[in-house]
C-alpha cells in the first residue's frame, strides 16, 4: 500500500502498533480484501461520543435542543469529507480499478465513510484519549465557526413555511444516476404554488438538504 498518511502517526504520537488497521482503513469495497466498513461503523460511534462530550464540556449552558443541532453538523458526512479532504485522504484510498476510474476517492460518502474509519482505527490502537485528540484537532475549525446553533435547512425551511401558512415541504426523488460506488441523486422539494427547487448530491440526504437550502433563498 501507499505510505501511510502523516496525519496517523501526529495523532498516534508515534508509528502505529498495528499498521494492518489502517490499511485496512483506506480500503474500498471495489479494491477486494478487508475494507473499511467494520472500521467505519465503530469510528462513527467513537466521533459521536467525543463530539457529544465536547459540547457539553464547551457549552454549559446551552440547551439539549441547541447542542443537538451543532452535533448533528459536527458529525455530518459532508464535515467529515471536509476534515478527509484538509488531511489529503483521497489520495490514500485503496480503490479498484474502475471505482479509481470513476473518481470515487472524491467522492463525500466515500471520504467520510474513509475519516470515521480512520478515527476507529486511531481509537483501536491508541485509544479514546488519543481518538479524542485526533477530532478535537481537525473538527475545532467546524466548532469555532459556530458562533450559534446551526438550524437544518430542512428544519429552518418547515419551521418557515409554518409560520407563513404556506403548507408542508414535499420531497421528490428526480433521478439517481452514476456509479453503484459513487451514486448522485437529484431531488425536488416543494410547496405547492409557493414555489419548488431542486438540487443533486452524494446522498438522498444530502440532496434533500441542498434542495431545501435553496428553497429558503428562493423564498427570502
Amino acid at each position: 500500500m501507499s505510505e501511510l498518511p502523516s496525519f496517523v502517526a501526529e495523532a498516534l504520537g508515534g508509528s502505529p502498533n498495528e499498521p494492518k488497521l489502517f490499511e485496512r482503513a483506506l480500503t474500498h469495497g471495489s479494491h477486494g480484501g478487508d475494507t473499511y466498513e467494520r472500521l467505519e461503523f465503530l469510528g462513527d460511534r467513537v466521533l459521536g461520543l467525543v463530539v457529544a462530550s465536547w459540547l457539553y464540556e464547551r457549552f454549559p449552558s446551552e440547551p439539549e435542543g441547541k447542542m443537538s443541532r451543532r452535533y448533528n453538523a459536527l458529525v455530518a458526512r459532508e464535515t467529515c469529507a471536509e476534515v478527509g479532504y484538509a488531511l489529503d485522504l483521497p489520495s490514500h484510498i485503496r480503490l479498484g480499478r474502475q471505482a479509481r476510474e470513476d473518481h470515487a476517492n472524491l467522492s463525500d460518502n466515500v471520504v467520510g465513510d474513509v475519516v470515521e474509519a480512520m478515527l476507529g482505527a486511531i481509537y483501536l490502537d491508541g485509544g479514546l484519549e488519543r481518538a479524542e485528540r485526533f477530532v478535537r484537532a481537525n473538527w475545532s475549525p467546524f466548532l469555532e465557526v459556530q458562533k450559534r446553533a446551526p438550524v437544518h435547512p430542512k428544519s429552518a425551511l418547515q419551521e418557515r413555511a409554518a409560520a407563513k401558512n404556506l403548507g408542508v415541504p414535499l420531497y421528490e426523488l428526480v433521478s439517481r444516476s452514476g456509479a453503484h460506488h459513487a451514486p448522485r441523486f437529484k431531488v425536488k422539494v416543494s410547496l405547492g404554488k409557493h414555489g419548488e427547487a431542486e438540487a443533486e448530491g452524494d446522498s438522498k440526504q444530502e440532496a434533500e438538504t441542498a434542495a431545501a437550502a435553496a428553497l429558503l433563498e428562493l423564498l427570502k
